[in-house]
């Protein structure tokens, strides 16, 4: 089975459509899948409900949905880098489905491994918990948090072999392996593409079980969200 496909709008071709929940992965900027998030801006895709730890900046990553108003609801940890998200959410054109950090990762890592729901004490007696079933374990109350399985996941790994085995670099890895594993039809954007039996096996992140296309970026541009220099001083 042929894994790697020429474009990025060739990877999602036939698999996007109007109303899916899809799950991007990175954290910031960092680990986004750069050629994927242009490619899903450039099919018209609409009314999508995105999971993702954010929602990028303002003209960058996620944020380039948000100006082309494809996305209906968010499901996020943090989103205070984007004035276009603010905007859109005071205004009440955005849903937004706050889950806490560690949370989100888990829901989706559950949706991978099959696992329909867990109980947390994360988010007990809050907005978290609202409207959630809770249950006392050991004299905690703990509250259930549905996984997730997004119909299409989108995700960045550093390298990858044909057989989609995935090696992440350092930070970036963040939670790119937990969306890739949790959806229904997973596609992992890499800058570096080998042949199958290249990578030492204790090396592989995430085992190609969990890819169903692969797509090559070699030169992504690697924004970063802040920049912040100063003057060099004399010694």
């Amino acid at each position: 089975m042929n894994k790697i496909y020429p474009s990025a709008a060739a990877a999602l071709q036939g698999i996007v459509r109007d109303g899916q929940l899809l799950a991007v992965g990175g954290f910031g900027l960092c680990g986004i899948p750069e050629a994927l998030i242009a490619a899903l801006r450039d099919s018209g895709a609409k009314d999508l409900t995105v999971i993702s730890n954010n929602a990028g900046v303002d003209g960058f990553g996620l944020g380039q949905l948000l100006q082309t108003r494809q996305i209906r609801k968010m499901i996020s940890s943090y989103v205070g880098e984007n004035k276009e998200f603010e905007r859109q959410y005071l205004a009440g054109e955005l849903e937004l489905e706050f889950t806490p950090q560690g949370t989100l990762a888990e829901r989706l890592r559950a949706g991978g491994a099959g696992i329909p729901a867990f109980f947390t004490r994360t988010g007990v007696g809050t907005l978290v918990a609202e409207g959630k079933e809770t249950r006392e374990f050991d004299g905690h109350t703990y509250v259930m948090e549905r996984a997730l399985v997004p119909d299409v996941s989108l995700s960045k790994a550093w390298k990858a072999d044909r057989a989609g085995n995935l090696v992440y670099r350092r930070t970036a890895r963040n939670f790119n392996p937990a969306a890739a594993m949790a959806g229904r039809i997973s596609v992992v954007e890499v800058e570096e593409i080998v042949e199958t039996g290249t990578l030492d096996p204790d090396a592989v992140h995430l085992p190609g079980i969990y890819v169903h296309r692969l797509v090559l970026n070699a030169t992504p541009e690697k924004r970063i969200e802040k920049r912040t220099v100063r003057e060099k001083t004399a010694a």
